[in-house]
């Protein structure tokens, strides 16, 4: 009982289930996307992935300085879980304003995410 439970608290605010909700149409996220993504600081973001990425939600790979987020697809609640997230907020116009601001901050190569957000201290307002 203890890791659904952990899975549930994993996507239980807003942003980390806008992170799951993202993931769910991209197979795989930058760090500084999901950061732009949400407007929020770099700490902020990554403070929730950690939390998810703990639960067993999502996976993580580095490669060069990059950090890759992606669904845990091998465990078979997140598989459930992410059946029941489709098809509850799939057609929700939340749902299709992050999708639309994920699809223009997928044209930005994280190189220049990256540096935009060390420049300004923070996420840009996009």
């Amino acid at each position: 009982m203890d890791k659904p439970l952990l899975i549930l608290k994993s996507i239980s605010d807003k942003n980390r289930l806008r992170i799951f909700s993202a993931l769910l149409v991209h197979d795989e996220l930058c760090a500084c996307q999901i950061t732009e993504f949400l407007k929020v600081a770099g700490a902020t973001a990554s403070r929730h992935l950690s939390l998810m990425v703990s639960a067993g939600a999502l996976k993580n790979r580095k490669q060069g300085r990059w950090i890759y987020f992606r669904l845990n697809k091998e465990d078979d609640s997140i598989q459930q879980l992410s059946t029941w997230v489709k098809q509850n907020l799939a057609g929700s116009s939340q749902a299709r304003k992050n999708l639309n601001a994920l699809k223009e901050i997928l044209l930005i190569p994280c190189e220049k995410l990256s540096q935009r957000q060390r420049e300004s201290g923070s996420c840009s307002e996009t």
